[in-house]
């Protein structure tokens, strides 16, 4: 990866036809591609007529996935290992934002982040550490990547929605509580749900709690 890597991938531009108003980036998990999470979209547009949904493939090719990418090799699961990869590839991911936060001409408040797992780590890594608060953020199945630093670098505090399934294989669900902790601590508004029995997924409870959210803190039909 380089510094003059840029973040591409699919898009949906606003359901009614008209210039956007708002703007919600999608960040796929591990070994996926922007065009998984471009799933959601469908069960959100109604309550968001005015909004475009960016999907940007993260920047590597993830080996043993043809495919899909990673935002960072996971060969070392370790939190410095995690630390390291966030940083690496957040620069990419504000370029992405900014990019088309200009391109739209919408202010930071008009711009939402919605993660996955990896991609949830991204958004959490991301969003606070933007000079501008962003409208909010909504993670599944994530974990905060490097807890240790966000005290020191925490800029602004956008409100965060975390769900996670309590059956999670994948990434643990107490990294669940251990987030909520973590950012109730810095007095960040955080909101939380627990699906029952839900795995390394996303299930109806949780999508309609995201576009509950996404239209609330992007002014969308409630």
């Amino acid at each position: 990866m380089t510094s003059l890597t840029r973040l591409t991938g699919p898009m949906a531009a606003p359901a009614s036809g008209r210039d956007p108003q708002s703007m919600v980036v999608l960040l796929h998990g591990y070994g996926s591609n922007g065009d998984d999470l471009m799933g959601l979209v469908p069960y959100w547009r109604a309550s968001l007529p005015d909004t475009v949904f960016l999907s940007p493939n993260a920047p590597e090719a993830c080996p043993g996935a043809p495919g899909g990418y990673q935002w960072w090799s996971l060969t070392n699961l370790g939190r410095e290992s995690r630390a390291a990869g966030v940083r690496q590839a957040a620069p990419l991911v504000n370029a992405f934002i900014d990019m088309h936060r200009a391109a739209y001409d919408l202010p930071n408040r008009k711009v939402a982040l919605v993660g996955f797992s990896q991609g949830t780590m991204m958004a959490l890594h991301v969003a606070p550490r933007r000079p501008e608060a962003l409208a909010g953020v909504v993670g599944y199945s994530g974990m905060l990547a490097d807890p240790e630093a966000l005290e020191a670098e925490v800029q602004t505090r956008p409100p965060l929605l975390l769900i996670h399934g309590d059956a999670d294989p994948m990434v643990p669900y107490s990294a669940l509580g251990q987030a909520q902790a973590d950012f109730t601590r810095l007095n960040f508004p955080i909101t939380t749900h627990t699906s029952p029995g839900l795995g390394h997924s996303i299930d109806e409870p949780g999508l309609r709690l995201g576009g509950e959210f996404l239209a609330k803190v992007l002014g969308g039909v409630g």
